[in-house]
């Protein structure tokens, strides 16, 4: 079981080094982690493809997810699928669909979980359910019952590498409207 490589420390706006803490961060838990993430924007992806169905982005950012958790190298076409559907959020007509698109860039970006013990980090591990959740709710005419039988999906499925690594992380930030809710409510449960 390798460790992620870590970057040398960045600067903050003052040129000196940021002085977040570093995480212990195996490349199995990180495999985990983004398979996790891939299966809950993967629960979604048909709102979106209902909405823009020759739009292949939030696929394709799923199944490069896959591959990477699978045991594939974390490669720029991985990062740059998640860019890819982050930018299909902002075709549909349908609010579900553009939080599908988002549940999906979260998965590609899930591989790219930075070893820092910043609060920020969380969104890497939980933001796909998070938006999955909210897409599902949409899709049900803003029924809350839909986005909390989500979230339960979610922490039933959670690995033991989710909370595990979110244990080593500060709890999810304030704001983010009801995805930030909903990503702090997962994040408080996974820990409990």
């Amino acid at each position: 079981m390798g460790f992620v490589p870590t970057k040398p420390s960045k600067t903050d706006r003052t040129g000196r080094p940021d002085q977040a803490d570093r995480i212990a961060l195996t490349e199995d838990e990180l495999r985990e982690i983004t398979g996790f993430a891939a299966d809950c924007a993967a629960r979604v992806l048909h709102l979106f493809e209902q909405s823009l169905p020759a739009d292949p982005r939030p696929r394709e950012a799923i199944e490069a997810a896959r591959a990477f958790a699978g045991g594939g190298r974390r490669t720029q076409a991985l990062r740059m699928s998640g860019f890819a559907a982050f930018r299909a959020a902002r075709e549909p007509a349908a609010p579900a669909a553009a939080e599908a698109a988002r549940a999906a860039s979260h998965a590609a970006g899930a591989a790219f979980l930075h070893p820092l013990a910043d609060a920020h980090q969380v969104k890497h591990i939980l933001g796909a359910a998070a938006h999955a959740a909210r897409a599902r709710e949409l899709a049900a005419d803003g029924d809350p019952a839909v986005a909390a039988d989500a979230l339960a999906w979610a922490r039933a499925h959670a690995p033991a590498a989710v909370t595990t690594v979110l244990g080593r992380l500060p709890a999810a930030p304030a704001g983010g409207g009801q995805v930030g809710e909903y990503l702090r409510g997962l994040d408080g449960a996974l820990r409990a």
